[in-house]
């Protein structure tokens, strides 16, 4: 997919995680770890997300990190698909 020529109004998201289920076929579970301010005390707060990734070719292994992006939905839970992969598992 061409990410040069996109005529799309507003980009898509893109997020670092973790890759922490990779169990079902052609899709993997990754948590996303977001660092926002907390608005009242001003205090550093983890937020974690974890999304339902689309891995058309069952790449992906536990402990992986990887670059996603969100796109249309794929099933029920699914909205996100794989970009890349930044780091194997040790």
């Amino acid at each position: 997919m061409a990410e040069t020529t996109d005529t799309r109004p507003n980009a898509r998201k893109v997020r670092e995680g973790l890759v922490v289920s990779d169990r079902q076929d052609k899709t993997a579970i990754v948590e996303v770890v977001d660092r926002v301010r907390h608005r009242r005390y001003a205090k550093t707060v983890q937020r974690s997300k974890r999304l339902h990734v689309h891995d058309e070719s069952n790449e992906l292994r536990t402990g992986d990190r990887v670059r996603v992006q969100e796109t249309r939905p794929q099933s029920k839970l699914k909205r996100w698909r794989l970009v890349e992969i930044l780091e194997r598992a040790k």
